[in-house]
């Protein structure tokens, strides 16, 4: 079986390695440019991981060119909701939005760190402010998050969409995840354990049979 990288369109030297010794193709996602609403979302990056290893990308070792850019279908939004749902999913999201530095700066700076080394986190008010408040409990759906998008936002109110959006696009980047696993026969591979643990729990909850391994970085 060949692999999926995910939640990242670019991971690290090590991790790559590590993967092209278990899998005879790794596949990649473009960056994923999710639209909230059509004046609202991120902004995709260009580059792709065979821009950086052409002669793995000529040889079929690296397979990419997956777009998961635009607005979610009903169907999309209604998954999200599910996993918004979840008081598990949300218990390890906030554990790991709390805790883990890797996790953190890849919903709120730059989209690129998922193959950087990791380092110790760093005082920012974007995840620091989330320390205090019932989040876990506190209730989201993507049809809040699309509603509170059309106002200008401030206060209490800014820093509840912002947490929002943080979920709207794990949960997002989890299920599109899925669904290219499913289709092209993918195991689904990552070096991020809180992402690892995110998708287990969906695919607990789905009873869905995908295989999903996390590769330990180590040294890096």
């Amino acid at each position: 079986m060949n692999a999926l990288f995910y939640p990242f369109h670019l991971c690290h030297e090590h991790t790559l390695q590590h993967l092209l010794e278990k899998y005879q193709t790794v596949h990649f996602r473009d960056f994923m440019a999710l639209q909230l609403t059509p004046m609202m979302g991120t902004t995709a990056y260009p580059d792709r991981m065979g821009d950086y290893h052409p002669e793995l990308l000529k040889t079929d070792r690296i397979v990419q060119g997956y777009s998961l850019s635009g607005a979610m279908t009903p169907e999309t939004m209604s998954a999200v909701n599910q996993d918004l749902d979840d008081s598990q999913w949300r218990r390890l999201f906030h554990t790991s939005l709390l805790n883990d530095g890797r996790f953190q700066r890849g919903l709120f700076t730059n989209p690129k760190d998922g193959a950087t080394k990791p380092t110790e986190t760093p005082q920012d008010p974007e995840w620091h402010q989330f320390h205090t408040g019932d989040w876990q409990n506190t209730p989201f759906a993507v049809e809040m998050l699309q509603t509170l998008s059309h106002r200008r936002l401030h206060g209490e109110e800014a820093i509840h969409f912002e947490y929002g959006w943080a979920l709207i696009k794990t949960a997002a980047s989890l299920l599109y995840t899925i669904q290219l696993c499913q289709k092209w026969d993918l195991a689904a591979a990552t070096d991020s354990f809180a992402h690892y643990d995110l998708l287990r729990q969906t695919c607990k909850r789905k009873q869905l049979p995908l295989e999903n391994i996390c590769i330990k970085r180590e040294g890096y």
